[in-house]
């Protein structure tokens, strides 16, 4: 059987997985006879109340007779499932178009526990108990996994899975305890298949999967080994080539393991079958097969224990079983997937799923999500306008490289300070004193036990150890002290730290949080409502950090289930700040515990701009009215502030050298510094290398007498070292130049910079990549993008011409953000304006 190696292993009646072209056109007839068609025939799917289906073929009779292309292409079905989304609370302005789209034929199912809002679209509401959505979710998986995949196999599935997901890479299989476990991806370095001169770092980032046509082991383009190094440009793309991804090995050739798969209901883990074939001394098989496995469907000769159908309630994953912990009738759920990836079948991918914010109030709604999303990498609909997953409450920055130089002193100062809230706020407030379950608690079960023994806090400060994630502050002692030590010994602060760890002189802060030295002084609370409000464990921050009375009956954890890796004191510290300051032009429940209240401007009294990742547009917002009374803007508070923080800098700090501790971070090389899920830990004997099991360590000269006239100026970095976005760097020399034009500069002469006080919604503006797609720097970032990404048979295209667009244009009408390709590959093509990710499947890019 070409392109599976599935051979006489092929339950009967099914389809061979053929490759299929990206045209994404799965009928060789004409479109609109190929819906009417489909359409007339009965496939399981419903329509709106209000369109039965004769009425939706009739308009497509009728609109194909007319030679009405656009009108037959409007009855198409696109189903949308809601799960636990709000879209007429948190989309109000886009909500209509759900409404317009079920007058077309569009099916709507909520899935969600109460009747809400998004409810009264419905034409189907599933109310599972709060928190069972995965259940549902798998189950549905359960059953489109085995009509779509093995008793039939439709070509537009699989070509997706093949080029757009893992499903087709090999993964090890290990030994635990004398049973088969999966473990990690078979790479280029485990199997001996690098390049003359490729280092085995490079090796390990670069998984590997069976090519049907000559059934070796390969290594395809667009695989994290491909990302950064010189040999890697032009193969960071997802172009194929001659190589046919082998989905499966099932079939008469390989051998069939059994493994173990864990649950996470409490019960035991449970035992099937894979298909396994043996490469360079190591059993391997495919992600695909594994999936199968896990979600329990089952093929003839594989042993284990499998579901007979359905109804099996038993086996997990089945309709029935998700019935029992849902009360989503089995019969629904078991409709509602044939429907869902029925309806991708005929309308070229066009399902979509409306995530909500809902699952976020669960433990694991992470894995509830990816249950979510497996439904639409199967049917291949994520990434196609039309499709893919929408989640309603992520907010992303559009202009991101315009702001991230702002928001982070970018262009004065490099690298910034920052610090993740979540791990700050869990050791500050002391949380992890009161918290008594080990690590391995949310552990797999058929996991190596690496977490015996170890409390979350140990994982938490282990993780800020090896570079993992940000420590504030980093060291037990003061950073400008540190900074000077290093700049008057002479040598590079990454040799400097990781002697003085090395002999214990230097300590990790995040180790002794309770430390009077490592507590946080001051805290800033800019128009969030923290205390009280979207403080997770309130109490605790009232107790530890402001030393006010509270309400917290917890026990503090007992001596064996304490961490290891951190000093206990035994009496823990009560109010560790020393100020409390909020910005707000409400009293919140902050404000009345802040020490002090700086009265801010509402969106009504000042230039703001709005965008997130939902829509591709930018906003700006103009003042109605002037600031009453004392209110100030954000920046003008911040800037009195700055201004008398300079003044009383001078002959106290006046330039001083900060050392700064910066993780390894996404989208750079440090993401692949620590290959193969090796935890190459310094304290355990592995040498300490900064930028690889530690952070990187730069000493940073700061003017603490300037940092008011920075604030207020454009500082010179941009143009200096560039703006770097998703891995590529831009120049905005001309951009800096036009801002220079349009709002003045600070001082005059070679070295005047742009003035930046008031306008700094302009300067968001424009500077590279937060407009015009087609605009100078966007386009040369453009153009280094693709040199990484081009593929056989393509030009790199230059920058265009445009040129930045002003933010005070935007109060005429909402403009488009059209960041660059290498920004966020959202931008305006052939008249129509693609999905996010839409156009990574259209330039098969990564």
């Amino acid at each position: 059987m070409a392109g599976t190696g599935c051979g006489s292993c092929t339950p009967a009646g099914s389809t061979p997985l053929a490759p299929y072209p990206l045209t994404r056109e799965y009928s060789v007839e004409p479109l609109e006879v190929h819906l009417v068609r489909q359409l007339e025939t009965p496939v399981g799917v419903t329509f709106a109340a209000d369109r039965s289906a004769g009425e939706v073929t009739a308009l497509l009779r009728a609109a194909h007779e007319a030679g009405d292309r656009e009108g037959l292409l409007a009855q198409r079905l696109y189903p949308v499932l809601d799960a636990d989304g709000f879209l007429p609370v948190t989309r109000t302005p886009d909500v209509h178009w759900m409404t317009e789209a079920r007058y077309r034929g569009q099916k709507v199912v909520v899935v969600s526990p109460d009747y809400s809002d998004a409810t009264k679209f419905a034409d189907e509401w599933l109310h599972p108990h709060p928190g069972t959505g995965g259940a549902l979710a798998m189950a549905m998986g359960h059953v489109i996994l085995t009509e779509f995949f093995v008793r039939r196999q439709v070509p537009c599935f699989a070509d997706y899975v093949r080029r757009f997901t893992d499903l087709p890479f090999l993964v090890e299989l290990e030994d635990r305890e004398g049973r088969s476990v999966p473990g990690r991806f078979a790479t280029s370095a485990v199997l001996g298949l690098g390049e003359d001169g490729e280092d085995e770092q490079e090796a390990a980032w670069k998984p590997v999967l069976l090519d049907a046509v000559s059934g070796r082991p390969v290594v395809p383009n667009g695989t994290l080994g491909d990302r950064w190094p010189k040999r890697g440009e032009g193969r960071w793309n997802l172009d194929l080539g001659d190589v046919d991804p082998q989905l499966t090995l099932y079939g008469p050739e390989s051998t069939a393991v059994e493994v173990l798969l864990p649950r996470f209901d409490g019960q035991p883990p449970v035992v099937r079958g894979v298909p396994v074939r043996a490469l360079a001394g190591w059993r391997v098989t495919t992600v695909f097969d594994l999936l199968l496995a896990q979600y329990g469907v089952g093929r003839a000769g594989l042993p284990g224990t499998w579901a007979t159908d359905y109804t099996d309630a038993a086996q997990p994953y089945t309709p029935a079983w998700q019935e029992a912990i849902t009360s989503v009738p089995a019969a629904a759920a078991e409709r509602l997937a044939r429907e869902f990836a029925q309806t991708a079948v005929q309308t070229r991918d066009r399902c979509m799923i409306v995530m909500g914010a809902g699952t976020n109030h669960w433990f694991h709604s992470d894995t509830i999500y990816r249950s979510f999303l497996t439904l639409l990498l199967v049917t291949g609909c994520q990434g196609v306008n039309g499709g893919w997953a929408h989640y309603v409450g992520q907010e992303k920055v559009r202009p991101y490289a315009g702001w991230q130089q702002l928001q982070s002193a970018a262009d004065w100062v490099r690298p910034s300070r920052q610090m993740a809230g979540t791990p700050y706020r869990y050791l500050h407030t002391d949380q992890w004193r009161y918290d008594p379950h080990g690590a391995d608690a949310l552990a797999s079960p058929t996991g190596k036990g690496l977490f015996a023994g170890r409390h979350t806090a140990d994982l938490v400060t282990q993780s800020m150890r090896l570079g993992w994630m940000p420590s504030a502050p980093a060291f037990r002692a003061n950073p400008l002290d540190l900074g000077r030590a290093v700049r008057e010994s002479g040598h590079e602060p990454d040799e400097w730290v990781a002697a003085h760890l090395a002999d214990e002189r230097l300590e990790f802060a995040c180790e002794d949080p309770d430390d009077p030295a490592n507590w946080p002084r001051v805290l800033t609370v800019w128009r969030a409502n923290l205390i009280g409000s979207s403080a997770k464990g309130n109490e605790f921050f009232l107790r530890h950090l402001l030393g006010a009375s509270d309400n917290a009956h917890a026990d503090e954890a007992p001596p064996g289930s304490r961490p290891r890796d951190l000093v206990w004191h035994e009496q823990a510290p009560r109010g560790k700040l020393d100020l409390l300051l909020a910005l707000d032009f409400r009293m919140t429940s902050t404000t009345l515990m802040a020490d002090l209240v700086l009265p801010a401007a509402t969106w009504y009294e000042k230039h703001d701009l709005s965008s997130t990742d939902m829509h591709p547009y930018v906003h700006a917002f103009s003042p109605a009215t002037s600031p009453p009374w004392e209110a100030r803007t954000d920046f003008e508070i911040f800037h009195a502030q700055a201004a008398r923080f300079s003044e009383l800098a001078t002959g106290r700090l006046d330039v001083a050298y900060d050392l700064v501790a910066t993780p390894q971070q996404h989208d750079t090389p440090g993401e692949t510094a620590q290959p193969g899920g090796v935890v190459p830990d310094w304290r355990q004997g592995c040498p300490a290398r900064p930028g690889g099991n530690l952070p990187y360590f730069t000493v940073v000269e700061r003017d603490y007498t300037a940092v008011a006239d920075q604030l207020a100026d454009l500082g010179p970095l941009a143009e200096e070292h560039g703006m770097t976005v998703k891995g590529v760097t831009v120049r905005p020399a001309a951009e800096v130049r036009w801002l220079a034009a349009r709002c003045g500069t600070a001082g005059s002469g070679p070295g005047a910079r742009p003035s930046a006080a008031r306008h700094r919604c302009q300067a968001v503006r424009g500077d590279p990549g937060a407009v015009r797609d087609d605009q100078r720097a966007a386009g040369g970032g453009g153009v280094r993008a693709a040199r990484r990404t081009l593929r056989s048979g393509q030009r790199v295209r230059g920058p265009g011409r445009g040129g930045p667009r002003a933010a005070r244009g935007l109060l005429r009408h909402p403009g488009p953000a059209g960041p660059g390709r290498h920004e966020f590959r959202v931008v305006r093509q052939g008249g129509t304006r693609p999905a996010l990710l839409a156009l990574h499947g259209q330039h098969r890019t990564p």
